[in-house]
């Protein structure tokens, strides 16, 4: 995996990555920092990967386990150390998952086997913070009728 960061100019500090896939985000610092504030931090795109990793997993493993899902949102709260490094130290998990007859058992796995096995992030992440989850199902019964 590769990623090229590039400063976009002399007048703040804003940067530009390019992914090895090809794809650019876009980074900048709070106007106390220099920044203008145009774009996300970077550790605040730290842990909007870290959220698209784990419900990645969460919606891959309950589409194995036969589930009907129909939607996976994950809102991360956290905390971080007062004086630099300023690491993470605390980070909450809340996942609002809907679908159809989701099971509460299959939804605790789907999220204990993204945390313990395969979200690399959160597992990385875990060095320095506490991690906790929790989660809600919302039960999707019934069928949107269009509209004519």
């Amino acid at each position: 995996m590769e990623t090229t960061v590039r400063w976009a100019g002399l007048s703040g500090m804003t940067f530009v990555a390019e992914t090895g896939s090809g794809h650019l985000v876009t980074m900048d610092g709070a106007p106390d920092g220099g920044g203008r504030n145009l774009a996300p931090r970077p550790m605040e795109i730290l842990l909007a990967g870290t959220g698209g990793c784990t419900a990645y997993d969460v919606v891959i493993i309950l589409r194995k386990s036969g589930q009907d899902i129909r939607g996976c949102d994950v809102k991360l709260t956290s905390e971080r150390a007062e004086l630099d490094p300023k690491v993470f130290t605390k980070i909450h998990f809340h996942f609002t998952v809907r679908g159809r007859n989701l099971r509460a058992t299959i939804v605790e796995r789907a999220i204990k086997m993204s945390h313990d096995k395969y979200c690399s992030a959160s597992i990385m992440l875990e060095k320095t913070a506490e991690i906790t989850h929790t989660y809600e199902i919302i039960d999707d019964l019934t069928e949107v009728a269009p509209t004519l």
